[in-house]
């Protein structure tokens, strides 16, 4: 920038200035500033014309009156005039005034217009960079029309100066921010990528923020950024602070652009190239690596600049979530922060292990923490870190340290920010029923919360409890016992006696047998409690009394008595009266019969999610963080808690590193006796563990599978009915899978959790459970702009000759469920060559922008099958048709069985599949680093037992299974035998099934 001489002083402008501080009132001020003003504008009417440096002093004393908050309402034509001039000082001046008082609507715009084109000609580098930083800050709708189409060509310009294309790039970035359809996307795309190796590390700079706006709606334009970002990362990484002296930051080299760079990666998957990847993985260990190292200053500047590249790193890490080595080392540098005393890096520590805890590879490593996570949980001083220390209990908690971690949580609520309990409160009722080990615990836990916290207990809450007690014998008594004891207690909170009300009414029968417990004293505890309630908790309450009359007829006459009070009779409350009257007469006219059957006990509720979930995801908002996500990202995460229940088109979805599992709240019970309305069961559907099932559940084997069983039409005039609103697509329809669909497909053979596609539009995540020859399976699609999509239709067909059944309900989450009507993607469903029976639910066709749907997926398979279903998404998004073809995750090992037998039986059953081609063999290269842990990890995943002691071998690893079909079973043994010397694996499976022994092989190889 030219250097500005002596005589730009301007002393005029600085009298001024300081006359103006020397006022000592605001009368004086604006008197002094009234008589500027009335200077100004005869000089500038006068008829002798004034130079370019008067212009410029008279300019500027009106942008200081502008910026005094005075009105200005000339000067603006001599500010254009100023444009034209040849010196740097008053074009700079007329610029300035240009940029903080010349609007978009302007009769000047013109003009000023053709004075930026003719600096943009002119290639002086002084005047380009003026006008460019002119556009980027009016950076109006005109401005962008005017030169969006110039600046492109300016960056990319062979001859332009580095201080230019810096500029470029930003006025561009800040033209795109405000209209990304005025900035063309054209040939300038594939060479504004090559800034990246720019000598200018300004250039590089401005140009990853602008390729990392860019990409985010155009990310196949820019993918060869990727290797490029790589490489400069690279340098940097690797360079000393003295190699890059000019953009080194208390001994940090450009950490700036570093944190740049690593941002730019995290909007694509992994790199495909090994080389490339190579080299990322390591930069990214030298960045833990340097993390470790003593600081080489103790000034915050260092550690902060260090801190960025760091925390940036680690976020890396978490979005490509495919390196176990780099995820564990993340954790374990994340535990070293969390007892820094650094306040903020405390919060950033615990934020970012929120997110590690979903992630399979690093669960085990964060749940190590797990004392120091409770120790901040009950000494930090800053609210803000407490409730990230409990978001991170809630995102590591299994059924290992369950109990642990709610009888933590259930200790911190006690003395707890009243702005976090609600959202405590429905964290521990989720962990509480989700890893429940007996139902005794489940009870007692939220009879705790009640007691502790019952302001903060939320009608889901109880609801829940009572729907578990009556669903489940084997608690009702333990449950009538427990809040019989609770009640007892001198206050007792409303919510108790809502729950013991109802608990009793239903089930006190169970105890009246102890003399301690007798009917007349359980209605005597009751009532005692009644005039202290409101007027919701009377109404329960009298529905629990007609129901004593029932279950214990001696205490007719009290309870009749009670009803015939005139404070009940004539209740000035209408629903209490009406109440009252009605009961009375039904226990004065009713027969014992009729009474028993009118007051029967009340059924068990439906099977569905528990609306908690979605309370909690509600409370937490949009852009929740991803330790909230599910089992590992738990359910709890992401829709918390707040109004009306949301729909499949209304649940909130967090940041794209988040989200997965909205789950649409069930409809809460209605009070007693009447809870048709019933919010349903929460199936543990969450859990990625071996143990994963319904955590609730009688026997949790036949629990799930009388639930997934799909309802068998009576005829096939019963496929016709209630046919679709409209056709599915059929294979036909839809085009082919995306290329990397195999990619996507092969990171769910081990695994039933996760992200299955990505971009910059739509987000889609997957939890699955199967069992046996059934399977479910929860699809979240999640709309990451802000724009609704329209005509939202996901679609499950049949590729080739895999036969799929489609089964879709239009049923409201309000009303009763009724029974699925069949619509067959193609024709009849034929079971003699059926493969997969594939039961759909459809989704709302709009989704919000920022928003998530569910949809759900009901799975059995009927034979042994090769090719799985394709998941067809297509809608519309601004207008523009948008569709894609997935492979749907469903793949014949997650139909296994683990067997478990001893080495004799192994062997023998091992020669009895000696034949050909019952075995497949596979030597292969190892693709990932051959670690024993990991190894084991995605045999387990894969769906088979290990068996240890069999193989002579120890090394080796050999497993057992079943694969479970409607129409058979097909044995499996494999044998894996790692050689870490030459990095190479031996396969071999032995099955019944020639195909399937191929097809298992080449599953299973593709993972290591």
């Amino acid at each position: 920038m030219p250097a500005v001489s002596k005589g730009d002083g301007m002393r005029g402008l600085a009298v001024f200035i300081s006359d103006i501080r020397n006022c000592k009132s605001k009368e004086a001020e604006i008197k002094r500033i009234n008589k500027e003003l009335a200077n100004i504008r005869s000089k500038f009417k006068g008829d002798k014309a004034l130079d370019g440096y008067s212009k410029k002093k008279y300019v500027c004393k009106l942008l200081f009156i502008f910026l005094l908050g005075h009105d200005i309402d000339f000067g603006h034509m001599e500010a254009v005039n100023l444009l034209s001039s040849n010196k740097y000082t008053e074009k700079q001046i007329g610029y300035l005034f240009i940029s903080v008082l010349v609007n978009s609507n302007s009769e000047l715009i013109r003009l000023i217009n053709n004075a930026i084109k003719n600096d943009l000609a002119s290639r002086n580098p002084t005047f380009m960079c003026l006008a460019l930083h002119c556009i980027a800050n009016v950076g109006s709708r005109e401005m962008g029309e005017a030169f969006a189409a110039d600046i492109p060509r300016i960056l990319v310009a062979g001859d332009s100066m580095d201080s230019v294309k810096q500029s470029a790039a930003l006025c561009l970035l800040r033209l795109y921010k405000a209209s990304p359809d005025l900035v063309p996307m054209g040939e300038w795309t594939a060479r504004v990528v090559h800034l990246l190796n720019d000598q200018h590390m300004g250039v590089v700079t401005a140009a990853v923020s602008l390729i990392t706006c860019l990409c985010k709606k155009n990310p196949d334009d820019f993918k060869t950024c990727i290797s490029l970002a790589v490489s400069r990362l690279s340098r940097i990484v690797s360079s000393a602070s003295t190699d890059l002296q000019d953009y080194t930051y208390y001994f940090v080299p450009a950490p700036w652009l570093s944190v740049k760079l690593l941002r730019l990666l995290q909007c694509y998957p992994p790199p495909e190239d090994a080389a490339v990847k190579g080299r990322l993985v390591e930069c990214l260990e030298t960045v833990l690596n340097k993390a470790q190292e003593p600081p080489k200053s103790k000034k915050v500047q260092h550690s902060n600049a260090k801190n960025a590249i760091l925390f940036e790193t680690i976020s890396l890490i978490i979005h490509y979530d495919s390196e176990p080595n780099l995820l564990v080392r993340a954790c374990n540098q994340l535990g070293q922060f969390l007892q820094h005393r650094e306040t903020n890096l405390r919060y950033l520590a615990l934020e970012s292990m929120c997110t590690l805890a979903s992630s399979e590879f690093s669960h085990e490593a964060v749940k190590t923490h797990i004392d120091t996570v409770i120790n901040a949980l009950k000494t930090e001083r800053d609210v803000s870190v407490r409730q990230r220390a409990a978001d991170l209990l809630y995102a590591m908690c299994d059924r290992s340290n369950a109990k642990q971690i709610v009888s933590e949580m259930l200790r911190y609520l006690e003395t707890a920010d009243y702005a976090i309990r609600e959202e405590i409160v429905l964290k521990v009722a989720i962990l509480a029923e989700k890893y429940a080990v007996d139902y005794s615990w489940y009870v007692d836990t939220i009879l705790n919360l009640i007691r502790i916290a019952g302001d903060y207990v939320s009608e889901e809450v109880w609801y829940r409890v009572l729907q578990i007690v009556t669903n489940r014998d084997d608690v009702q008594g333990y449950a009538a016992k427990t809040v019989f004891e609770a009640l007892q207690a001198p206050a007792c909170h409303e919510n108790m006696v809502k729950v013991g009300g109802y608990i009793l009414g239903e089930f006190g029968n169970l105890i009246a047998g102890d003399p301690r417990s007798s009917p007349p004293v359980q209605f005597s505890l009751l009532h005692s409690k009644f005039h202290l309630c409101s007027v919701a908790t009377r109404a329960l309450l009298l529905s629990t009394y007609i129901k004593f009359i029932n279950l214990f007829p001696e205490t007719k006459a009290t309870i009749q008595g009670v009803l015939r009070a005139g404070s009940q009779l004539r209740n000035a409350d209408v629903e209490l009266q009406q109440r009252a009257v009605e009961y009375l007469t039904l226990s004065s006219v009713a027969s014992t019969d009729v009474l028993a059957t009118v007051l029967e006990e009340m059924p068990p509720f439906p099977e569905r999610e528990s609306s908690i979930l979605a309370k909690l995801k509600r409370k937490k908002g949009p852009g929740a963080g991803s330790a909230l996500d599910d089992g590992r990202r738990d359910p709890s995460s992401h829709d918390i808690n707040g109004g009306v229940e949301p729909t499949p088109s209304t649940v909130s979805t967090p940041s794209p590193s988040a989200d997965l599992l909205g789950l649409r709240a069930a409809p809460p019970p209605a009070a007693p006796p009447a809870p048709l309305g019933a919010g349903n069961l929460l199936v543990d559907v969450f859990s990625d563990g071996p143990a994963a099932q319904p955590s609730l559940g009688p026997t949790p084997e036949e629990a799930f599978l009388s639930e997934l069983e799909p309802p068998a039409p009576e005829s096939p005039m019963a496929l016709l009915a209630d046919p679709a609103p409209a056709a599915d697509p059929g294979p036909e329809d839809i085009g082919p899978p995306i290329p990397e669909a195999d990619e996507l497909l092969n990171k769910f053979v081990c695994r039933n959790n996760g992200v299955l596609f990505e971009n910059q539009l739509l987000q889609i995540g997957v939890k699955s459970e199967f069992r046996q020859n059934l399977g479910r399976m929860y699809l979240f699609y999640g709309n990451k702009t802000s724009v609704q999509f329209q005509n939202f239709s996901p679609t499950v067909v049949h590729p080739g000759d895999l036969q799929t059944h489609i089964l879709s309900t239009w049923s409201s989450p309000l009303a009763p469920a009724r029974p699925l009507q069949a619509a067959p993607v193609s024709g009849f469903l034929d079971h003699e060559r059926a493969q997969l029976a594939v039961q759909t639910k459809r989704v709302a066709s709009q989704v919000d922008g920022g928003a998530q749907v569910q949809q759900v997926l009901n799975i059995e398979c009927l034979r042994d099958f090769l090719t799985p279903p394709l998941l067809s998404v297509r809608f519309r998004y601004g207008g523009a048709p948008q569709s894609l073809t997935l492979k749907l995750p469903v793949t014949i090992n997650k139909f296994f069985q683990p067997t478990e037998m001893a080495a004799q039986d192994f062997f023998q059953r091992w020669k009895q599949l000696s034949l050909p081609q019952q075995e497949a063999q596979k030597i292969f290269k190892a693709n990932h680093p051959m670690d024993a842990e990991v190894t084991k990890a995605k045999l387990l995943g894969f769906g088979s037992a290990l068996l240890d002691n069999v193989d002579p071998n120890p090394e080796n690893f050999v497993g057992a299974g079943i694969i479970q079909t409607k129409a058979l079973q097909v044995g499996c043994l494999l044998r894996l035998e790692p050689n870490a010397q030459a990095q190479m694996y031996r396969l071999t499976l032995r099955t019944s099934k020639e195909p399937v022994s191929r097809h298992l092989c080449e599953l299973l190889a593709q993972q290591f």
